[in-house]
């Protein structure tokens, strides 16, 4: 019974797997970002309800920790004394730019919930300006949050802002100016082998699986993807360089979350689904309008140019905005620096606070009934 019940398991899986390396191939091919996460999360989304009733797809949970933990090491390498010293610059004026920007992205979730009749922690995990990955892995610990919601909603801005704010930086719109006041620096990547992984790996990967493990014990928010963060950038700090990963392997680690994400939507359970892409539409131009009023005001604390600022306060990917600075001769320092903090102040302040904030609330609503 055991050996059937095993066989039909790595059956599913199987079928999972071949649905989700097919949907990262073709977006691969088409040239979508983040090919590797949404292509997966697509085509398993597809498969399970297409062929669910007679072939169900599966997928480990311990697969997508394995996945989890893969990406918090890539950015626990991120977090370098360098990029310490660079952030440390500016700490004050990072502080308040993301704190407007995170106010700003509350003040829209209470509109959106208002308008959509979606909950207000639903709302705003929908509307948080963080990584896709730590969102959706946060949104899946939250109690009484749809995932699916939240899904599409960060799935849809996080496609406006690709899309929209290349065409803004290199529009007439802001002069097409190139940047000479600011130091320009090169991103220096280190070529990721497979014989690089040695013998940094013999440290970096016990310590990454353990504080993953030991975050998970004390429920430590997303501890699968914090906690190896954390540890990498403690070593980071000691002064031991952490390896970087082959592509393959960051890609494989995608697919695994992006497989689970996909059997975790529920569509059906999307009510008003006109309403809710549209109020993610205008959320993601909202969020878009402001990142561009707050670039103003960083333009008038420092002598900087608008281009620089748009790009280092953009809630993109650091390495979209870093590839669309390095082109038009932007302060590439600065902008990593700030899309840097933006990143590690999201994944280590922010699901405290929320959770923090869900806590309290639902102790209110528990005590008024």
């Amino acid at each position: 019974m055991i050996l059937m019940y095993v066989r039909r398991c790595l059956l599913k899986m199987g079928k999972t797997l071949i649905a989700a390396l097919l949907g990262g191939i073709l977006f691969k091919l088409l040239h979508a970002p983040i090919p590797w996460l949404l292509g997966p999360m697509l085509a398993v989304l597809i498969g399970s309800k297409i062929f669910g009733r007679t072939s169900a797809f599966r997928w480990s949970s311990s697969v997508r920790n394995s996945g989890m933990i893969t990406v918090g090491y890539t950015i626990g390498l991120a977090m370098t004394a360098s990029a310490i010293e660079e952030m440390s610059h500016q700490l004050m004026s990072m502080v308040l730019m993301i704190v407007l920007l995170l106010l700003f992205c509350a003040g829209m979730a209470f509109v959106v919930a208002k308008l959509s009749g979606t909950d207000f922690k639903t709302a705003l995990l929908g509307s948080v300006p963080g990584g896709l990955t730590q969102v959706l892995a946060l949104a899946e610990e939250t109690e009484g949050v749809n995932v699916t919601i939240v899904t599409v909603t960060q799935v849809i801005r996080l496609m406006m802002i690709i899309v929209c704010i290349p065409i803004v930086v290199f529009s007439p719109l802001l002069g097409g100016s190139h940047d000479t006041g600011g130091a320009v620096a090169e991103l220096h990547h280190a070529a990721a082998t497979w014989s690089g992984l040695l013998p940094g790996m013999l440290w970096f990967a016990p310590v990454a699986i353990g504080c993953a493990v030991l975050g998970n014990r004390v429920n430590f928010p997303t501890a699968y993807l914090l906690g190896p963060a954390i540890g990498t950038a403690v070593l980071q700090l000691c002064g031991l360089e952490g390896p970087a990963l082959p592509a393959f392997l960051i890609d494989a680690a995608q697919l695994m979350i992006g497989a689970y994400v996909g059997l975790l939507l529920k569509p059906e359970q999307l009510e008003n689904k006109l309403r809710t892409i549209s109020l993610a539409v205008g959320s993601g131009l909202l969020l878009i309008v402001g990142a561009w009023g707050f670039s103003l005001l960083l333009t008038k604390l420092y002598p900087i140019s608008m281009p620089t600022a748009l790009l280092s306060l953009a809630p993109g990917g650091m390495d979209q905005m870093g590839i669309i600075a390095h082109e038009i001769d932007a302060d590439l320092s600065m902008v990593a620096g700030y899309q840097l903090f933006r990143m590690f102040f999201i994944f280590f302040a922010v699901p405290p606070l929320l959770r923090l904030l869900f806590r309290r609330s639902l102790k209110r609503s528990s005590s008024e009934g």
